[in-house]
Formats: structure tokens, sequence, C-alpha cells
């Protein structure tokens, strides 16, 4: 249920601009129909339909941004299942929703989303559009943690023994209960991540973050987690569309 003292106060950037080469084929992975529809509708829907979420700016490639208008903004837009909530999320996406080039690497296009925000939201949640499955309860959990505690990612335990390696051979065992695999979404402070892009431009990094949570932590920045789930992992490769379908 939502929290009425939260409508409104969080946006969300979902980055959609890689090309998904490990997938192979001739279309970005998030075009990819999953049990009958695009990849990317899955998650934006749940983001959509939150009254948390005050608006959803999508990031993806340049060349298929016309593709992505078409298919949100056009009349044949009906997601859901029945004409009412196909109605009600036409309008969501009219209202709600705003679609801008990504950039080179994934911050970048992170970065293009947060400057085009125009909400008076305080906080945005990013969130990949690969991991199509994210829940609304993992949602609302990562608003409460930016709210009580601070910049936040969702991210999973590890479960299985992890050992160091160089060049084949074993140097050492990493204490597991220490270890996180990091999913989405990645959340923080507006002002924050965009005080921290300014500061990326002044004196670039000698390094490509991979995701939010490794330049907040670059700069100093607390990140807490969000305990994640199986449901929210990313999907990568040809085989993962055979177990995500049973997902749906």
């Amino acid at each position: 249920m939502a929290n009425d003292s939260f409508k409104g106060k969080f946006a969300a950037v979902l980055p959609a601009g890689g090309l998904g080469k490990r997938m192979g084929g001739n279309i970005p992975k998030q075009l990819m129909k999953l049990g009958g529809k695009p990849v990317y509708q899955y998650c934006l829907e749940t983001f959509l339909k939150m009254d948390e979420i005050a608006e959803v700016v999508m990031a993806v490639p340049a060349d298929w941004k016309k593709l992505f208008e078409e298919e949100l903004f056009g009349t044949d837009f009906a997601p859901a299942t029945t004409d009412n909530a196909a109605t009600n999320l036409a309008s969501l996406v009219k209202s709600k929703l705003k679609i801008v080039v990504g950039g080179a690497e994934r911050w970048q296009s992170v970065q293009n989303g947060v400057n085009a925000l125009t909400s008076s939201a305080e906080y945005v949640l990013v969130h990949d559009v690969a991991r199509p499955f994210v829940s609304e309860e993992i949602i609302r959990e990562v608003c409460v943690t930016l709210e009580s505690k601070g910049s936040c990612l969702v991210a999973k335990p590890a479960i299985d023994t992890i050992k160091i390696a160089v060049d084949g051979k074993v140097e050492s065992t990493i204490d597991r209960r220490k270890v996180w695999l990091a999913q989405t979404p990645q959340a923080a402070r507006i002002d924050l991540l965009k005080s921290l892009y300014a500061r990326i431009e002044a004196e670039p990094l000698d390094f490509t973050p991979t995701d939010e949570a490794s330049i907040l932590e670059f700069f100093g920045e607390s990140v807490y987690i969000v305990k994640g789930e199986s449901r929210n992992d990313k999907l990568t490769t040809p085989e993962d569309f055979e177990i995500f379908a049973s997902r749906i």
C-alpha cells in the first residue's frame, strides 16, 4: 500500500541505452519480446503505476528513440489486459513519462535522465530495464531507506564461496558474509547526484563507473543496502528469456 507522505516525492530514471551485445540479434534486448511485450515495458509499468513516483525518464539509444516513442505514445499502446487498466496506463505514459537519448556509457545515460527531471521530486531511483520484474515492495523499501538513512541500492547476499584468482590460480577466499551482489534500483537525492556529476565534468574520473553506487562511494557518500531477490535478476543472455518467461 502506498505511503501518502511519499506521494510524488520520488522520480525514476530507467537506463535503456545499452545494445545488449551479449544477447545477440538485431535489436536491443530491452525491445525484444518477453511474454508478448517488450522487456522494458514490465518495469516501466510498475514505476508508472506507483503514486510515490512523480515522473519517469527513460534513456534510450539514439537510433531507437523514434521506435520507443512510437510504441509508447502511439495510439496502439495497450499494455494491460483490461480496457480500463490499458486506458489508465496509457494516460500515465502521457502524463508521467519522458524519453531522452542515452549517453556513451551507462552512467552518462543516467546523468541525461536525471538532468531531464522536471517534477518537484526530491529523490531519484535508477533501475535497469533489463530487470523487468522488480516489485513494488522493493521499490517502496528503497523509498523508506532513502528517507530514513540516505543513498542506497538493492543487492542480494552472496550464497556461494567467493574466490580471488589471478591467472587461473586462487589467491584468497573472501568472507561471503560481507559480499552482496548489486541489483537496482539504486537511489539518492537528485541534488546530490547532480552535484557529483558536476564534479565529474570538472575533473573526469580515471575509471568508468558501472553503477550509481560506485560514483557515490568514490566521493565518500554512504550507501545502504536494501535486500534484493532472485526475481529481480538481470536478463542478459538468450537462455535467460526462457527462465524469465516462467516468472510472468
